[in-house]
C-alpha cells in the first residue's frame, strides 16, 4: 500500500458489480483500500458486497458492506451513519450508481426516464446530502460523480439514450453546485467522465461493438475500470486539496480531441 488515503473513510456506491468481471466501482473500492482507505461497500446484493469485501481483506485491506437502495432517502442516512458508526468519521463519497435505458425523446418509455434519472441522479443528491454533514463534522472531504462521455458537458451525445445522455450531462451541473456551495469548509466536488472503457455494464455489447468503440478513440486503445480508479484515488486523496469543480475525463483523449482525424 502507498497509503495515499491512510486514516480516510470512504463510501462507495455500487460498489460490486453486476456480472463478472471489474466494474468502475470495484475498482475504486479495491484502489481506496489499497491506498489506506476504510471502505464502505455499498450495494443492493449483500452477497456480491460480501464477495467484494473478502477480496480487499485478503490483500490487508479494511471493508464493510452496507446493503440498500440509495434512490431513498432513509437508506443513503443509514449508509452514512452506517460509516461514521464502524469507523468514526467520513471523508470521501463515491457516487458511482448508475443505469441506461433506450430511447429518444419520441422512444422513450416514461417509465425508463423516471428510473434512469432517479438511478443516476436522485441517488447521487441524497447520498451527498447524507455525506456532507459528517463531512462537516471531520473537517472536511471529497465527493466524487461519475458521469460519461455520453454527457460530458454538452460536448457529445450519446444516439438513442436520451435519459441516460441527460441524466449524465446533469451531474456536472450538480458537481459545480456542491463545489461552490461547500468550497469555504474544505469540502472538495468533482466530476470523472468515464470514455469507452470495458466493464460488467457493457460487456454484452460484444466484439465488433468493442472494436468499433475502441476505434473511435484518438488513442486507439480500450480503457478499463482500474484507469477510472486510479483517477478516482487522485482526487479523493490530498494531492489534490486545491481542485474542486472540476470534470476530468478519463477517455483516451475522446472528449477534448473529438475533432481528431479519424
Amino acid at each position: 500500500m502507498a497509503d495515499r488515503l491512510k486514516g480516510k473513510v470512504a463510501v462507495v456506491t455500487g460498489a460490486a458489480p453486476r456480472g463478472e468481471g471489474v466494474g468502475n466501482g470495484m475498482a475504486t473500492a479495491i484502489l481506496f483500500a489499497r491506498e489506506g482507505a476504510r471502505v464502505v461497500l455499498v450495494n443492493r446484493s449483500a452477497e456480491r458486497a460480501e464477495k467484494l469485501a473478502k477480496q480487499i481483506k485478503q490483500e490487508g485491506g479494511e471493508a464493510s458492506v452496507f446493503a440498500g437502495d440509495v434512490a431513498r432517502a432513509e437508506a443513503c442516512e443509514a449508509m452514512a451513519a452506517h460509516a461514521v458508526k464502524t469507523y468514526g468519521r467520513l471523508d470521501i463519497l463515491h457516487n458511482n450508481v448508475g443505469i441506461g435505458a433506450p430511447g429518444t425523446p419520441e422512444t422513450v418509455k416514461l417509465e425508463d426516464w423516471h428510473k434512469v434519472i432517479e438511478a443516476n441522479l436522485t441517488t447521487t443528491m441524497l447520498c451527498t446530502k447524507a455525506c456532507l454533514p459528517r463531512m462537516k463534522a471531520g473537517g472536511g472531504g471529497s465527493v466524487i460523480m461519475v458521469s460519461s462521455i455520453a454527457g460530458a458537458l454538452g460536448l457529445m451525445g450519446s444516439p438513442g439514450a436520451v435519459a441516460y445522455s441527460t441524466a449524465k450531462a446533469g451531474l456536472h451541473g450538480f458537481t459545480m453546485s456542491v463545489a461552490a456551495d461547500y468550497a469555504t469548509q474544505n469540502i472538495r466536488a468533482n466530476c470523472i467522465v468515464v470514455g469507452s472503457v470495458h466493464t460488467p455494464m457493457v460487456a454484452h455489447l460484444g466484439a465488433e461493438a468493442r472494436e468499433r468503440r475502441k476505434n473511435m478513440v484518438p488513442m486507439q486503445t480500450e480503457g478499463t475500470a482500474w484507469d477510472i480508479a486510479y483517477g478516482a484515488v487522485y482526487l479523493a486523496s490530498d494531492e489534490s486539496r486545491w481542485v474542486t469543480g472540476i470534470t476530468l475525463p478519463i477517455d483516451g483523449g475522446l472528449v477534448n480531441l473529438r475533432a481528431w482525424p479519424r
